[in-house]
């Protein structure tokens, strides 16, 4: 019973070990719910750039996210973030999906300052055919 007994710990024992290491799944899962829930908490509203919108914005490759609406008085705000922006890279980390939105924007978030690189298409009416890729800085402040 001895032998027995420390075989079954030692198997379970690997088996927590793994299941709870190895097996899991990385820290920095993301849903896109997660993603969207995060761009509202930094003040934009997003989505993924379909073909659509690649169209739309002159844009050669559907990637990045595109911000539908900003929040009034939030950092994206505050940092001049615009509706129609395509957001292209948090704090050097590059956005091609919400996913990987999601992931740059809750590794920047808690460090109160970083930027935001943005594709914006020119106003034909004003700047002529093409855009512009800006970087904003972000800047949280707390009360």
């Amino acid at each position: 019973m001895g032998r027995a007994f420390f075989m079954w710990l030692m198997a379970v024992g690997c088996w927590g070990l793994l299941s709870g290491t190895l097996l899991a799944g990385p820290d920095n899962e993301m849903t896109e719910t997660e993603a969207v829930r995060l761009g509202e908490q930094f003040g934009v509203v997003v989505g993924s750039v379909d073909e659509e919108i690649q169209k739309e914005l002159k844009m050669q490759r559907p990637e990045g996210v595109v911000v539908f609406e900003v929040i009034g008085g939030t950092p994206a705000d505050l940092a001049g973030i615009k509706v129609r922006a395509v957001i292209k890279e948090i704090d050097k980390v590059e956005v091609r999906t919400l996913i990987d939105f999601g992931r740059a924007l809750k590794k920047a978030l808690p460090t109160e300052n970083f930027t935001v690189g943005t594709y914006e298409p020119a106003d034909p009416e004003v700047q002529g055919v093409g855009g512009l890729i800006n970087f904003h800085f972000v800047r949280i402040v707390k009360d």
